[in-house]
């Protein structure tokens, strides 16, 4: 297993949030670039608003597992940036492994990422 390239750099943040494609699910919104890399990479970004460190960093886990489970049915060369939806604060508390690995299936789904006959 591979291990997962995230983004770091503010400027690779906002080109993602500025050019990039947003889809949006109950707990979670996803923004996609084609990249011209041949892999892809991934950026978490959450609001202060969502609670304090502790919350944040949990939040940040479930997202990299879950993606994770989904890495190798991924099409290849995209920036993808994945962030907890504000609209929601005041459920993200109750938010669980299995909210957000449903939101993900739907968000690769609609962004038409997701290779769908290697899904078991």
């Amino acid at each position: 297993m591979n291990k997962t390239i995230m983004i770091k750099k503010s400027y690779e943040f906002k080109k993602l949030l500025n050019k990039g494609k947003g889809f949006y699910c109950e707990y979670i919104n996803m923004y996609i670039l084609k990249n011209s890399k041949n892999y892809n990479r991934l950026a978490i970004a959450i609001s202060k608003k969502q609670g304090k460190a502790v919350v944040r960093n949990h939040f940040k886990r479930l997202i990299k597992e879950n993606y994770k489970n989904f890495e190798n049915n991924l099409k290849s060369g995209y920036s993808i940036l994945f962030i907890i939806n504000k609209n929601k604060i005041n459920e993200t508390i109750n938010i669980n492994f299995y909210d957000i690995k449903n939101d993900m299936l739907k968000l690769f789904k609609k962004s038409g990422i997701l290779n769908e006959e290697n899904i078991n």
